[in-house]
């Protein structure tokens, strides 16, 4: 599968890269500096802006899947940047066709109770609301999406890194728990999901979670 990777050098998007690369998927990493990155066998890196619509749908074409871990953390207003970088992705992955885009989202838009978001919780950490509030403003434009093929896998409240264990529960709309009350997943564990999900195809036109 040739999977176009949005991302590639970033905190999610580098375990997501290893993943498709050890399953011998053919992987081009869209990064904006390609030089953080180390050549490996079936990888290539296109330093590429994704608010340049054009120069990115150029970028996709050809691709089976698109994958982005586009984050926009860098920026001083996040929720903004991650926005206008969402749209642009959305409308670069419509006009070069791809057939399927999944998106790394945010756990912020899980419920933790009927009707309640864990974004509106009174103790969700202030410095984490404005990636959590653009994650969730990506999920709603993409259910607005009449047509296009998507998918956005949210992780537990606490991604870090850890362990490829293979060992996770997928869920839908609410927040998963472990029997010890936690909600976590692992880099690694959620990039098996993820890349499961680029092959199988399972959670089409919807957003789906992973936990322990």
């Amino acid at each position: 599968m040739k999977i176009a990777l949005i991302g590639a050098s970033g905190f999610i998007g580098s375990g997501l890269r290893e993943e498709a690369l050890s399953r011998g998927h053919q992987v081009t990493a869209l990064v904006s500096n390609p030089a953080k990155l180390t050549p490996a066998a079936n990888l290539s890196a296109k330093a590429v802006d994704v608010n340049d619509t054009a120069a990115l749908a150029t970028a996709l074409a050809g691709h089976d899947v698109v994958i982005s871990a586009f984050s926009g953390h860098a920026q001083s207003d996040v929720r903004e940047a991650y926005g206008r970088g969402v749209r642009s992705i959305i409308a670069a992955a419509k006009q070069a066709a791809v057939p399927r885009l999944l998106v790394v989202g945010g756990a912020g838009s899980l419920e933790v109770a009927p009707g309640k978001q864990l974004v509106d919780s009174p103790e969700f950490p202030a410095q984490y609301k404005g990636t959590a509030e653009g994650a969730r403003d990506a999920l709603n434009w993409l259910r607005d999406e009449p047509t296009l093929d998507w998918t956005m896998l949210s992780p537990s409240m606490m991604i870090q890194p850890g362990p490829r264990t293979g060992q996770f529960r997928l869920g839908g709309n609410q927040l998963l728990f472990s029997a010890e009350g936690k909600s976590e997943i692992s880099v690694a564990d959620y990039a098996v999901a993820m890349l499961d999900e680029a092959e199988r195809g399972a959670h089409r036109r919807q957003r789906f979670t992973v936990g322990y």
